[in-house]
């Protein structure tokens, strides 16, 4: 005859499981009845760490794989992806105003992003992404006639990445220039039809094309702003270029016509150095009557070299 001894056994995942062991009525003595209980106890506890440490083991292979994943694709992604071309035009709009008697070195500036950049890359750097500058110098003397504030821009943040860039200033406008370019009015007053565009394209909405001011078609309207061939243009003592190192792709000129060049709405200021030489990427701008002041909302036309 047989006795039927149960012990009870709590696993890791908190289901009760019963331990049956058979004690034979010829068993030799009681503690040979417990030390049979033992063992088979201590044998069922060592089966259960080494399942737990497989299944972490295998856990842990299976995490690593799946963590590689981001990171090979990350490094197989073409380096060109990351940066913008050289040629590229920036809309911006000025978050900060600039003077000769508050700026000072240092000082950051910040601007935004008017309208999607399509980049010739094939990437795109969004409207709303931010543009990260600071002020290089500040020249304000009592016995000069001429004031000039020096400033660069560093980088752009798109798409939670940050990316390094040096621009040349191809234009600015001041804030009533940039606000009636942002306002169709050709056409009747119910349903204007047409934009007059900083520099005299016209930009007809709805998607319709841009002309300049001979009547050549350039691009089209979009969305937030106009995408067009940039033209080469001489203006206020300055050579403005077209296409730059074959980069011909349509250019995200906001409010700015074709061939934008130099200074609008702003007669006191000019651009003195737009950064295309030495030293490279920063940016003059100069007054010969007073005090320099651009305001806050300026819109500028930053284009990225190489």
């Amino acid at each position: 005859m047989a006795a039927v001894l149960l012990i009870p056994v709590v696993s890791s995942t908190t289901q009760k499981v019963s331990l049956t062991i058979e004690l034979k009525t010829n068993a030799p003595s009681s503690l040979g009845v417990e030390k049979m209980v033992k063992e088979k106890a201590v044998n069922y506890h060592k089966v259960r760490r080494v399942c737990a440490l497989s299944g972490v083991i295998a856990s842990a292979a299976i995490l690593a794989v799946v963590s590689a994943f981001p990171i090979a694709r990350a490094q197989n992604k073409p380096a060109d992806a990351l940066a913008i071309p050289a040629g590229t035009i920036l809309p911006i709009r000025l978050n900060n105003s600039l003077s000769t008697s508050k700026s000072h070195p240092g000082q950051i500036i910040t601007a935004r992003i008017m309208q999607d950049v399509p980049l010739a890359n094939g990437g795109k750097i969004r409207e709303g992404s931010k543009v990260i500058g600071h002020v290089v110098n500040v020249s304000s003397p009592e016995d000069a006639k001429t004031e000039q504030i020096s400033l660069q821009f560093d980088k752009v943040v798109s798409s939670g990445r940050t990316i390094p860039i040096k621009t040349t200033l191809r234009a600015v406008a001041g804030f009533v220039e940039v606000r009636e370019a942002e306002i169709p009015t050709d056409g009747p007053t119910s349903m204007p039809i047409a934009a007059t565009q900083v520099g005299g394209d016209t930009a007809y909405t709805s998607g319709g094309d841009v002309v300049n001011r001979n009547g050549a078609d350039v691009g089209k309207s979009v969305t937030d702003g106009v995408l067009v061939q940039v033209g080469a243009n001489s203006r206020q003592g300055r050579d403005c270029r077209g296409a730059v190192d074959s980069n011909t792709s349509p250019a995200a000129m906001w409010v700015f016509s074709s061939d934008a060049c130099g200074t609008y709405g702003l007669s006191n200021i000019r651009i003195a150095h737009a950064g295309r030489t030495e030293p490279l990427g920063v940016i003059v701008l100069t007054s010969e009557k007073g005090q320099l002041k651009l305001p806050s909302d300026a819109g500028m036309l930053l284009r990225v070299q190489e």
